[in-house]
């Protein structure tokens, strides 16, 4: 990567940080509301050595895997009938419909009184603010493939079995991949905000206890390594989805 390059990728958060040191020491702001970066690193490096970052970290890493996993282990086959079963899919749109658009924190009073203020409510948000990304995406891919390659394919003498694994599949895997990666992201975002309002460890408790201790260099640390950790899962997601679909032809972009 040549110098051009890199500045250009980094050119705007530099130039965040930058504004932010200099309003900090010129007092624009309080900095009681906007601490300066200084005092933020200092508590990043306070919590790192104390293992309490690592720890927060690791539980909601847990908890984003877990019903990630299980809303893919789901969506994915349910996706593949929607997309091969047009009655199936006349049968389920008004309901899936209904549920794709109620927000998964609406109704987490509700999941806190059905699986309590433990493990299993966090991943219950995680997974249905995954499946319908996942779920949209492995549909459409399906749908989306070329009728004529499958009629090719059952010119040469390919099984329904083979031509659902050497045709289907292949077609639909990128989009497969992208409703995946858009379903990561969108684990990290309801993970946090179960976690702002039932949790005794994880990001989103950070966030909310240093909120009331009136910490607000806490705050942006839990900000800061929110959006790390999303960024690099989603960064090693963009690697690997290139990898299992290198025929993509560059669909599978860097977001």
């Amino acid at each position: 990567m040549g110098f051009r390059s890199l500045w250009l990728k980094f050119a705007i958060p530099v130039g965040i940080v930058a504004v932010w040191a200099g309003g900090s020491y010129f007092q624009v702001w309080n900095s009681y509301v906007i601490p300066p970066p200084s005092r933020v690193l200092s508590s990043m490096w306070s919590m790192t050595l104390n293992g309490s970052l690592v720890g927060h970290l690791y539980a909601s890493s847990l908890r984003v895997v877990g019903g990630f996993l299980i809303a893919a282990s789901l969506a994915i086959p349910l996706g593949f009938a929607l997309g091969l079963s047009r009655p199936l899919e006349v049968w389920l749109k008004s309901t899936l419909d209904f549920l794709r658009h109620v927000p998964p924190l609406a109704i987490m009073p509700m999941v806190i009184l059905w699986f309590g203020i433990g493990e299993t409510s966090k991943v219950v948000v995680v997974f249905m603010a995954t499946f319908f990304p996942i779920l949209l995406n492995t549909q459409g891919g399906v749908a989306g493939c070329d009728p004529k390659l499958m009629e090719v394919g059952k010119a040469f003498g390919l099984s329904r079995k083979e031509r659902f694994r050497r045709i289907l599949v292949p077609s639909a895997l990128p989009s497969i991949l992208l409703g995946m990666r858009l379903g990561l992201s969108y684990s990290w975002r309801s993970l946090i905000g179960a976690e702002l309002i039932a949790a005794a460890s994880g990001i989103g408790y950070v966030i909310h206890d240093a909120e009331q201790l009136s910490r607000s260099d806490v705050i942006i640390v839990g900000v800061l390594l929110l959006g790390i950790a999303g960024s690099l899962s989603d960064r090693f997601f963009s690697i690997l989805s290139r990898r299992l679909a290198p025929w993509s032809g560059g669909n599978i972009r860097e977001l």
